[in-house]
């Protein structure tokens, strides 16, 4: 196969699943033949990013995700994406094994921020709490200049309860309490905006979508963003 790319997923599987969905729908194609190539590694039996990122004596993800991507690299890419934020906790050793660009979700992420919503000041996230603890998004953030605005303990527990309890064990997303914790980001925590540091959130937007304010969804910006590279790659 030629000018292809591979994506390491199945961290969540339906959050991928909503990765896949975008990725198909939003390329341009009126034919079979004007879809992307690629190559889906659903890796669902990937030890939890959160659990070994709070407790190292926890499985360690980032053995099997690093044979993922060795094997891969083998097969020659045009590049990777890797539609986890938890798992960019691995991102440079992920990268040292190989010369092959990997997207960095995070970092596309804050990106857009600047190109799409110029006059956000206050930049609120919202994830595992994995994400939280390894700092990935809050060294984008602040790097670019933002305010990085957290949740409160209770709103985390929120959080958690929606990625973990609705959409993993039941894939289901309870629109109330999404839409709730959106609505205490920007209205009491005054963000501008929000970002969805978890696929679990992005997939909850997909299918219920909130527009009162202005989210920042990660995964969705990883799609946009493996389209355009993807299409370069096709052109040379």
């Amino acid at each position: 196969m030629e000018h292809f790319f591979t994506i390491i997923g199945g961290m969540g599987t339906q959050a991928t699943e909503t990765y896949l969905h975008q990725l198909n729908e939003r390329t341009p194609a009126a034919r079979d033949q004007d879809y992307l190539n690629y190559i889906l590694v659903n890796h669902a039996t990937v030890p939890d990013r959160t659990a070994y990122i709070l407790d190292h004596d926890q499985p360690n993800p980032l053995v099997p995700l690093r044979a993922d991507f060795e094997q891969q690299a083998a097969l020659g890419p045009d590049f990777f994406t890797l539609p986890c934020n938890t798992a960019h906790y691995f991102y440079d050793e992920l990268a040292s094994v190989t010369d092959i660009p990997i997207l960095h979700m995070p970092r596309e992420a804050v990106a857009w921020i600047g190109q799409h919503l110029p006059q956000a000041k206050r930049v609120g996230l919202i994830s595992t709490a994995g994400t939280r603890a390894d700092h990935i998004y809050d060294d984008e953030i602040q790097a670019a200049g933002y305010e990085l605005v957290l949740p409160d303990d209770a709103i985390q527990a929120q959080t958690n309860e929606l990625i973990y309890d609705n959409v993993k064990e039941k894939n289901h997303v309870d629109r109330d309490l999404y839409h709730g914790i959106l609505n205490q980001m920007f209205e009491e925590r005054g963000c501008d905006t929000v970002v969805l540091g978890c696929t679990e959130l992005s997939l909850a937007q997909a299918r219920e979508p909130y527009v009162k304010y202005p989210v920042t969804d990660a995964q969705s910006i990883l799609v946009d963003q493996t389209i355009e590279l993807a299409q370069k790659f096709q052109k040379k």
